[in-house]
């Protein structure tokens, strides 16, 4: 469903709520921040076109917003047929909200020989659902598209630049870990910013 001039205010809205919420120094994992995050991804009339976009071969991470004092970034995250992460960290908190379509999280912990299991049974996330992510928790995980034959969305936010966090990447068998540094999908980012059109529209 492509964005209207309402849920363009929507997630206006729910960046201010969250620069709100942010001290000087950070954003932080609250009640009052989780149901503002899960009110947004409860709709979906405001995610713009250009950030839903499949790649053929790779999953895509689009930046929405962040934070001018990198305190929290906003992002969609887009799923081509059967496209999966590597099992991956985060290094900082975050929540994962399902818009369109489904995706598989499973969740491993390190074993006692260093060696990475799986940690219980592989949740499936469906539009609407929010997963909660802290490196305090234990957040290494895969997440996969849940379906082989169609697009799936998820919208992240975390509590940093996460395209500028150095992370890792993890080999399952050996618990081996790898630097990583995920970027972003896009150089450019949509423009939630002109209301040109409504203050206009406002003074006929």
């Amino acid at each position: 469903m492509p964005e209207s001039n309402a849920g363009l205010d929507r997630l206006r809205r729910f960046i201010a709520t969250a620069t709100r919420l942010a001290s000087p120094e950070a954003l932080a994992q609250t009640p009052e921040l989780e149901a503002a995050f899960a009110d947004l991804v409860g709709h979906d009339d405001w995610l713009p076109e250009a950030c839903t976009a499949p790649h053929p071969q790779y999953y895509q991470q689009y930046l929405l917003h962040c934070d001018p004092l990198e305190r929290f970034s906003l992002v969609s995250f887009v799923w081509g047929p059967g496209q999966f992460t590597p099992v991956h960290d985060h290094e900082v908190w975050g929540y994962v909200g399902m818009l369109r379509g489904a995706e598989i999280n499973q969740r491993y912990v390190r074993d006692a020989a260093g060696r990475l299991a799986q940690q219980g049974d592989a949740t499936t996330l469906r539009p609407g659902d929010v997963e909660r992510l802290s490196p305090a928790e234990g957040d290494i995980h895969r997440v996969s598209n849940a379906y082989p034959d169609r697009v799936s969305i998820s919208v992240h936010l975390y509590g940093g630049n996460i395209g500028a966090v150095s992370r890792h990447v993890y080999d399952p068998a050996t618990g081996q870990a790898k630097p990583f540094v995920s970027g972003y999908s896009s150089p450019s980012l949509p423009n939630l910013w002109d209301r040109s059109a409504a203050v206009r529209a406002a003074l006929a």
